[in-house]
């Protein structure tokens, strides 16, 4: 009896660990002192962990050209925020491949040595946010938590999530994090043009569809910091061109040479973006290099 029983109790002992194994466990601090930039990622069974970025992009305000004035309002609201001043959570919005994601890494490499610090989520892990400021809320660092190219579709977790993080939730906000977010759409969510006839029924009963529009404006209008990007003209292009091609040793001459091979370049790809503008001084200079 007491062997069965011994039995049992082992038997219980092994399924437990078993479960344990699979369950969530709680976000662990990484090593803070082992890079200034994280990646929150999700394991097997749902485990949350902060992988450090080992490679870092090396990219700095002064090369970014033809956003001065988007520049200086992200650096501004940046240095505030690292000198424990007042500061807004940010949104970058506009056309693809006007520097948003780029100026935001920039401004993290600016302000690293006076204790910024960032780390990036994928708006699939948005519902994790409130796990991700508990384990940093202590810290003496300044934390920008940052979600690229984020949008959402009718119903999506995330979405809730960052509006009870951004101005909602019932715990004060933690002096030491920021949002700052990229997106191609102003509101983030998609609107139609039948949600703007708020004087009529919707087809699907709602009675007051305008309040539907009211929802979606309010997720962007909790950024504090709404900054606007553009996009360029031919100039504008051209000098983008060519301060990359400086970056990558080009004289004078094939700057002033290569201007032609950039129009062409950026008539191909439908966009004249400083990421067409990157991705073509890479191009030139790799093949004259060889």
């Amino acid at each position: 009896m007491n062997e069965k029983i011994e039995h049992l109790i082992e038997h219980a002992q092994q399924l437990l660990t078993r479960i344990e194994a699979i369950l969530p466990k709680p976000l662990t601090a990484p090593d803070w002192n082992a890079t200034i930039a994280w990646r929150y990622r999700k394991r097997a069974g749902g485990h949350g962990v902060l992988q450090p970025v080992r490679h870092l992009a090396a990219i700095g305000l002064a090369d970014l050209k033809e956003i001065d004035a988007q520049k200086g309002r992200i650096e501004r609201n940046t240095r505030q925020f690292v000198e424990g001043l007042p500061a807004n959570n940010v949104l970058l919005t506009g056309a693809r491949g006007t520097g948003k994601s780029s100026l935001i890494k920039a401004c993290l490499r600016a302000f690293a040595p006076r204790g910024l610090r960032l780390i990036e989520v994928d708006k699939s892990d948005l519902t994790d946010l409130p796990d991700i400021v508990e384990v940093v809320a202590g810290r003496p660092e300044k934390f920008i938590v940052y979600c690229d190219d984020l949008s959402f579709d009718e119903g999506e977790a995330g979405y809730k999530a960052l509006k009870s993080i951004l101005d909602g939730s019932v715990a004060a906000s933690t002096p030491n994090v920021l949002i700052y977010a990229t997106s191609n759409r102003r509101h983030l969510l998609p609107e139609y043009l039948r949600e703007n006839l708020s004087a009529t029924r919707a087809e699907d009963g709602e009675i007051h569809p305008g309040e539907g529009v009211e929802e979606k404006i309010s997720l962007s209008e909790r950024f504090g910091l709404w900054v606007s990007f553009y996009p360029f003209s031919q100039d504008e292009y051209l000098a983008i061109a060519a301060q990359w091609l400086a970056a990558l040793g080009a004289s004078a001459a094939q700057i002033e040479a290569a201007r032609h091979e950039a129009l062409v370049w950026a008539l191909e790809r439908g966009s004249r973006s400083g990421r067409v503008a990157y991705q073509f001084a890479r191009d030139y200079m790799g093949r004259a290099a060889s």
